[in-house]
């Protein structure tokens, strides 16, 4: 696996090996001792997993304090454009966003560290998305930051005249002036 940094601090693009051939692939999701040997040192103790329909966007969402969780996320069919924004005070990167388009053809991971708010938009007819997460879901410390705030200006890849599918939640969230973050 290759890991590659991104715009936030500690975070990674993952590129698995894929080992193909005419009957079609194998490749590794995770690997305790290979993440380990990249620096990475992580106990995740969830999985989920998600489909969502084209133009749906999910996010910006993270857990606050010490419910923090850090993420492992990948796409298995279809395509999203996933965004991750740095809430930690004391980071170098902190209140920036960064983008990546994850597709189940490329299988890349990306590695979202505890203290960065994380979310998605469909870009395919349907996408099935999957997640590793460091902590137990909290509804109590569960936290949404709005997916169009002007500060942070995410560039996110809408369809002209388009307005994306949110939760009720979503369209509630705070701004980033006003989001809980980490210190």
């Amino acid at each position: 696996m290759i890991k590659l940094p991104t715009k936030i601090h500690d975070a990674y693009l993952l590129k698995p090996q894929v080992f193909g051939d005419a009957r079609g692939f194998f490749l590794e999701t995770w690997s305790r001792e290979k993440f380990h040997s990249m620096g990475l040192d992580i106990d995740f103790v969830q999985d989920n997993h998600s489909r969502s329909a084209r133009h749906v966007l999910r996010g910006l969402h993270y857990q606050s304090g010490s419910a923090a969780q850090g993420k492992l996320v990948w796409v298995t069919s279809g395509s999203v454009f996933d965004v991750l924004v740095d809430l930690r005070k004391s980071s170098p990167t902190f209140g920036v966003w960064d983008g990546y388009m994850l597709t189940a053809d490329a299988h890349e991971r990306l590695w979202v560290p505890p203290g960065c708010a994380h979310g998605f938009l469909v870009v395919s007819d349907t996408a099935d998305f999957h997640y590793k997460v460091s902590a137990p879901y909290s509804p109590k410390d569960e936290r949404s930051l709005r997916w169009d705030d002007h500060k942070l200006s995410i560039q996110w890849p809408l369809e002209i005249g388009i307005t994306p599918m949110i939760s009720p939640k979503d369209a509630a969230a705070a701004s980033f002036e006003e989001c809980e973050k980490y210190d």
